[in-house]
């Protein structure tokens, strides 16, 4: 699989799902820098032209965006959305849609592993 800043969400769906797996079915959207994206819910590709606020963002600033928008397709509910970097190059930006109402991002911050554990596993978590 190659993804690249012109990859199309039909492109995508294949991360994107896997994604949407490893963070137990909450929805996942991504897209690349020069187009729309995917929008996936219930194990389903619910949109191939996905496109949100939030995204959008992160596309034009390359850092990680945790907030809650107040227009597009999620209004109203917490995402975290990250860059998809190569080569210092920012080529798309994935977000998961935290329909726990906080409590994901809440269980991801209680969870960290404390930084002298890491560090002493050679930064390997």
């Amino acid at each position: 699989m190659n993804i690249n800043p012109s990859s199309k969400g039909e492109e995508l769906v294949p991360i994107a799902m896997a994604i949407h797996q490893l963070v137990n079915g909450l929805p996942i959207t991504m897209r690349t820098l020069n187009n729309p994206g995917v929008r996936i819910e219930e194990g389903k590709v619910l949109d191939s032209n996905y496109t949100g606020p939030v995204l959008e963002e992160v596309l034009k600033s390359g850092k990680m965006v945790q907030k809650i928008p107040e227009k597009g397709e999620y209004e109203g509910t917490p995402v975290v959305v990250v860059p998809v970097m190569e080569e210092g190059q920012i080529i798309a930006a994935m977000g998961v849609v935290d329909i726990t109402k906080g409590i994901y991002s809440d269980i991801m911050e209680i969870t960290k592993r404390p930084e002298e554990f890491t560090e002493s596993r050679g930064g390997q978590q």
